[in-house]
């Protein structure tokens, strides 16, 4: 049996490449393509919605779906904690849906964020510095953002890290304590450095995305977690098994 997926953003280069993959899946049907602008009323049907639209769209498509019962996969930035906790709230009353939020589906990615909040535990000088494609609208990016959140948790009662100078504009965008700054370049698929600073030394932790299909893999991991999703789940690092636990 088939999983009859829409694609809502499907003109969009993540969503031509999810429609892409998704008609070569033995175990997925591509039902619906709708833009950014779309009707969304073109989902229903489906199993499961795959948001790749805008960061102004996104949450209305998530609303949409969820009112319908349909499973979410997001692809979309922009999804803060704040949203996140706004959407668990609504979950709350559709016990029956579930939706989940990735801020990027490169494997790798994935890897270096759970290796900077590894880091993070040791170290007071952390800052991001990320760069994508002149095109894209949102920034700092859902990764950066993302990869700052599970930092400021694993530094847990170390509290705030040390930043200088953060009233200058220059100095970036604090998420979580940690400086963001976002290059928006041509020639730009997708990297991030995340730069720890200690007594005598400096950590690099390094992704770069150089071909944008580095997401296949992730992407059809999270549409089959996506069909019996329950409740709000947020990265892919959640869908896979990292064996940072030691088992």
């Amino acid at each position: 049996m088939t999983t009859k997926v829409a694609v809502v953003g499907a003109t969009g280069k993540l969503g031509t490449l999810a429609a892409r993959i998704i008609d070569a899946a033995d175990d997925f049907e591509l039902v619906a393509s709708i833009n950014s602008t779309g009707d969304l009323s073109e989902m229903l049907g489906a199993d499961i919605a795959f948001d790749v639209t805008l960061p102004a769209v996104s949450q209305g498509v998530v609303d949409y779906a969820v009112a319908q019962g349909i499973n979410v996969l997001v692809g979309t930035s922009g999804w803060t904690n704040e949203r996140i906790t706004a959407l668990e709230r609504t979950i709350a009353g559709n016990p029956e849906v579930g939706v989940i939020i990735v801020p990027n589906f490169s494997i790798g990615s994935v890897l270096a964020t759970s290796f900077s909040a590894m880091a993070a535990r040791f170290f007071d000088s952390i800052e991001i510095i990320e760069a994508h494609h002149a095109s894209k609208i949102d920034s700092p990016s859902g990764t950066a953002v993302r990869t700052a959140e599970l930092m400021g948790i694993a530094r847990g009662v170390r509290g705030p890290v040390l930043a200088p100078h953060v009233d200058q504009r220059a100095r970036g965008q604090q998420v979580s304590s940690i400086p963001i700054h976002s290059l928006r370049m041509q020639g730009i698929v997708a990297k991030q450095d995340v730069v720890f600073g200690g007594h005598g030394e400096v950590l690099t932790i390094s992704h770069e995305t150089i071909a944008s299909n580095a997401y296949e893999a992730g992407i059809l991991l999270a549409l089959r977690a996506a069909r019996d999703a329950r409740g709000v789940t947020v990265g892919l690092d959640k869908l896979i098994d990292l064996g940072l636990d030691g088992q």
